[in-house]
């Protein structure tokens, strides 16, 4: 049965009610269509703003003090348990102050032991960030990977292949890269880079892939799926292989090619794996399950070891109710920070710079296969320009040369020398 003809769950109908329901697709992943989808100019702004967060790192530490956006006090601002808690604190406090009495179950709280809670859930906080952020700092590694291989691959058919193959080579790669981001959105909570908003407006403007090309690879979803980028990395393989059958390069240099090609499709990979498998949720839910009753807990503790009746002062309740708001802080910013590095090709301002990674490979690449270094601008003389011609010079040439012509080929290298 498809699944938009089963029943849907009670929690479905509420969330359809108030109009928060995305629609999802048979694996469990959000669905998203053009009309949800950033368009590139919103995604350029986004970059921008990542950009100027990662500058702020190094500032001096009253600047960095001064800042809203990128900071936990944005997230801890809208915390429905931070507000929850300073509302117990408050309530608690104002009642202190207007008796003159101390009530009987305040002595009750004196023997209880709310800090051993505590240190249980710091330990698991800082766990969690810790784990979030390995995994963070992994998936910034296979994207930086897949940029690497691309320019290792653009070197090696510079100095190889004919430069109609090998521009055709690095042009399926970086289409690749960018359809491999946009396939993202087939798994987890999707991403924001689409087809018509992404991947088409870097195919217009580098002529990536042309029109008979796109038609090869239209029966794939690229919105939905990793398939795209697959078979542009095969056709990358196929590419390869034609020009060792055609003599252009040896089996060696052909093998060389062909591991970067895997690496690059591996790297890939392992983004798509590490977005289908977020931390488990069982380890979320305890850890919101403990902030939920640790801070509440401590903020009653708190209040009550304030002072009663006579024994209230306003600057000791006000000196506690920073306590308090330092503890929410402290609790509810490891949360958020953990939960912020889950995802890093999302649309958040601390997540990974892709555009910056997708531009700056399509500027390397032109770099490379646009080298100039060539025979005329050496002026060696022209015996090397027949070496050259015939593919003898750093080791290009076919294995499948023929005796004769070798040996005529070392006559002349020892006439050059």
């Amino acid at each position: 049965m498809p699944i938009d003809q089963l029943k849907p769950s009670p929690e479905r109908k509420l969330l359809s009610t108030i109009g928060k329901l995305d629609s999802y697709r048979a694996n469990g992943a959000i669905k998203k269509t053009d009309e949800t989808q950033p368009t590139f100019e919103e995604l350029q702004s986004i970059e921008k703003g990542r950009r100027e967060i990662l500058l702020r790192a190094e500032l001096p530490f009253w600047r960095i003090l001064l800042f809203w956006s990128g900071t936990c006090l944005k997230e801890i601002s809208t915390d429905i348990l931070v507000w929850f808690t300073l509302a117990v604190y408050t309530a608690i406090r104002i009642y202190a102050n207007s008796v003159d009495y101390v009530p009987s179950s305040v002595s009750l709280l004196e023997d209880s032991n709310i800090d051993i809670l505590g240190g249980f859930l710091s330990f698991f906080l800082v766990l969690f960030v810790n784990q979030t952020n390995g995994r963070f700092l992994v998936m910034y590694g296979f994207s930086k990977a897949c940029s690497g291989r691309i320019q290792d691959v653009a070197g090696l058919a510079r100095a190889e292949l004919p430069s109609e193959v090998g521009e055709k080579i690095v042009r399926y790669l970086n289409a690749a890269q960018i359809a491999g981001y946009v396939g993202l959105n087939g798994i987890g909570q999707g991403s924001p880079y689409s087809k018509a908003f992404f991947f088409d407006v870097y195919n217009a403007e580098h002529d990536l892939l042309s029109p008979r090309e796109m038609a090869m690879i239209e029966r794939h979803d690229m919105d939905h799926s990793g398939s795209c980028m697959k078979e542009l990395c095969t056709w990358c393989q196929i590419e390869v292989a034609q020009a060792r059958k055609a003599g252009y390069v040896g089996t060696f240099e052909a093998q060389r090619m062909q591991d970067r090609i895997l690496e690059f499709r591996a790297a890939m990979d392992g983004m798509y794996d590490y977005t289908d498998q977020p931390p488990h949720f069982f380890y979320i839910h305890f850890l919101d399950l403990l902030s939920a009753l640790y801070l509440p807990l401590f903020a009653v503790n708190t209040a009550c070891a304030s002072g009663w009746g006579q024994e209230c002062f306003v600057g000791l309740d006000v000196l506690n109710g920073t306590i308090v708001l330092l503890q929410c802080i402290f609790v509810a910013g490891l949360r958020a920070l953990g939960t912020k590095m889950i995802d890093p090709y999302g649309d958040d301002p601390e997540d990974l710079s892709v555009i910056l990674y997708i531009e700056s490979t399509l500027e390397n690449c032109d770099i490379i296969m646009d080298s100039k270094l060539g025979i005329a601008e050496t002026k060696l003389p022209p015996t090397y320009k027949v070496l050259h011609s015939r593919g003898t010079v750093g080791g290009s040439r076919s294995s499948g040369g023929d005796c004769a012509t070798r040996n005529e080929d070392l006559q002349v290298s020892d006439r050059i020398v």
